[in-house]
Order: C-alpha cells, then structure tokens, then sequence
C-alpha cells in the first residue's frame, strides 16, 4: 500500500523492543483506519451515477475502503 511505508522490525529485545513494536502497530492502524474512513467519506459523497460509471454499487463502498486500507486478502 502506497499511503502507509512499512518499516523494518525493530532488533531490540526486552520490554523496551515490545514497547516501540507495539506503538508503531498503534500508528499503523490509526493511518489504515485514515484511509479506510477518508476512501468511505469520498465514496459515499458521490452520486449513484457517479459510482455506476466507475463500476461501483453502494453496496460495494466498505469492501473497496477495507481494500484500500489493508489490501486484498
């Protein structure tokens, strides 16, 4: 995904190593929970036709966004 840059895991054992890894999973998932509700705000404010040129229903809205944020699964 090209909104959220991964980083390397962080070498450092100890309280210290599962602290920093556990606040750059926080950060993480707040930036995918941005996208996931910016991509569902921008979508729902298009117009059905809107959305059925671009091939999309209303019903579809969430799965793109959830898509958009954590990919494909």
């Amino acid at each position: 995904m090209a909104a959220i840059a991964h980083t390397n895991a962080i070498a450092e054992t100890g309280l210290r190593g599962r602290m920093l890894n556990a606040i750059q999973r926080l950060q993480e998932n707040r930036a995918r929970r941005a996208v996931y509700k910016q991509t569902v705000r921008e979508l729902n404010a298009l117009t059905t036709r809107d959305l059925n040129d671009l091939g999309i229903s209303r019903s579809m809205i969430t799965r793109l966004a959830h898509e958009a944020a954590w990919g494909v699964k």
